[in-house]
């Protein structure tokens, strides 16, 4: 059975680039068999502020959105994060995907996708702390970085093979290496 993973676009501003990247990274990883891609952007689905009653480590919903957004993050096996960097941070649109729910990431890997003028470096490192928090297992050894993005992307919006560093295929290795593992021990653990 194939592995669902969600590559989830972090940017939302209408000039972004990060949709461009995301589906670049998904052009790149498309043959790779036994795993199901699923494009998650965070500009499409349009996620209003944290407005639940209950902190979401409770999982008890009250808004259609919130109720919406777990029934699409619960069943992937394992996240891309595509990000953005925003002032040394990550965008606040990821931030608010990932508080919006606690479970539904929980004991699941992520590995990163950056770009920015160091690949996004900064807002990554921030990044593993706020996965940690959420019981996932960030894999940061193995990002992919578009680094200089103003000067990386040719005209069909796609990076140049000279501004791309990390490897995709070994990205998704290593995640796929922990998608299965992490997957098994969640239906041993139920």
């Amino acid at each position: 059975m194939a592995l669902k993973i969600g590559v989830i676009v972090s940017t939302t501003r209408p000039s972004r680039v990060g949709r461009g990247i995301a589906d670049w990274f998904l052009e790149q990883v498309k043959d790779i068999p036994q795993i199901e891609f699923e494009l998650l952007d965070l500009a499409e689905i349009n996620l209003p502020l944290v407005d639940e009653p209950k902190s979401a480590m409770m999982g008890q919903y009250q808004n259609e959105h919130t109720k919406k957004w777990s029934q699409t993050i619960a069943p992937l096996d394992g996240y891309v994060w595509v990000t953005a960097e925003y002032n040394h941070g990550y965008p606040a649109p990821l931030k608010n995907a990932i508080d919006t729910l606690y479970h539904e990431w929980s004991r699941k890997p992520v590995a990163f996708v950056g770009y920015g003028g160091l690949g996004a470096a900064r807002a990554i490192e921030q990044l593993v702390q706020v996965a940690a928090q959420v019981n996932m297992v960030a894999i940061p050894s193995t990002t992919v970085q578009v680094i200089d993005v103003w000067s990386a992307l040719d005209e069909n919006g796609a990076p140049k093979p000279e501004f791309v560093r990390g490897d995709s295929k070994k990205m998704l290795e290593q995640l796929t290496w922990w998608a299965n593992a992490l997957k098994i021990a969640r239906e041993q653990s139920v």
